[in-house]
């Protein structure tokens, strides 16, 4: 279940965005599916590594995931699914827009996020 902060983010993006937001996807992953953080590794550094670093913490090519600006109140679990299917508008950090990943499908994504989160929770961000 998504949180009311999450669902007022969305529709902010959504609102703000005008015309973008017609084509703008959000994925969902399969019903009923239980992300395995085991599974996220090996998409994560297959997918996700060469621009946020096997540890998670950033490169010159993308930011770090171990960092409270992703943790889950201020970037929920759908943010990781748009940014996946849609890309991302460099926001936050120095780095270029991030394209989507077309080789990443919501299953994916979500285990990808249970491997991020993880570390996280691991880190102290929660």
């Amino acid at each position: 279940m998504l949180s009311p902060f999450t669902v007022a983010v969305v529709a902010a993006l959504l609102l703000a965005s005008g015309a973008d937001a017609l084509a703008m996807e959000v994925a969902k992953p399969s019903p009923g599916l239980m992300p395995n953080p085991t599974v996220g590794k090996t998409l994560y550094e297959k997918n996700c590594a060469s621009c946020h670093a096997s540890d998670l913490t950033g490169n010159d090519k993308g930011p770090p995931f171990i960092h409270r600006v992703y943790e889950p109140p201020h970037h929920g679990d759908i943010a990781f699914q748009l940014a996946a299917i849609n890309g991302v508008r460099a926001h936050y950090w120095p780095f270029d827009d991030m394209k989507p990943g077309p080789t990443v499908t919501p299953d994916d994504v979500a285990h990808i996020t249970a491997y991020i989160r993880m570390h996280q929770r691991k880190a102290g961000i929660h």
